[in-house]
């Protein structure tokens, strides 16, 4: 990722050894990582720093993961949020979709296929980000446009 700005990722999960691996795989990637043990810890770290990505755990200590989607900030570019469980039901994949959840990956998955999935939301967001930007800029140079139009209409009355 040399050359372009690190994806920020936030990995919930209240197994120390899940944090610890997925932490140092996402960093050997080029990721900036940051983890939470519960579902607390990651309410407070959405509010103080902007993340493009969060992994989170369907059980937490304190709450279910699914239940913690909507509490998480909003950030811009809209935090993609991906539900991890080893506890799968057609329910708690419905329920994660209405509540916010991006994507839903089961465990036990392969490092790769985990990867690619982050890589996959990420390039989207990215996508996403530049449609925005381009909305943007068409907007004002509509409006520009529009204003020196207004202007000139004026003058040439005079």
């Amino acid at each position: 990722m040399k050359g372009k700005q690190q994806a920020r990722i936030l990995v919930i999960d209240d197994e120390e050894s899940v944090r610890k691996s997925l932490a140092f795989v996402l960093e050997d990637e080029g990721y900036m990582v940051d983890v939470a043990e519960n579902g607390q810890e990651a309410i407070r770290k959405t509010k103080t720093n902007l993340y493009n990505l969060a992994l989170v755990d369907i059980r937490l200590p304190d709450m279910d993961g699914i239940s913690l989607l909507p509490q998480m900030s909003e950030t811009v570019p809209k935090m993609v949020k991906i539900i991890v469980t080893g506890y799968p039901s057609l329910d708690n994949s419905i329920e994660a979709v209405n509540k916010g959840a991006d994507g839903y990956i089961i465990k036990p998955y392969s490092m790769e296929y985990l990867l690619r999935t982050i890589k996959e939301h990420l390039r989207k967001q990215q996508e996403a980000r530049k449609f925005d930007e381009r909305k943007v800029k068409e907007f004002i140079e509509t409006c520009v446009e529009e204003h020196e139009a207004k202007i000139s209409t004026k003058h040439s009355k005079k």
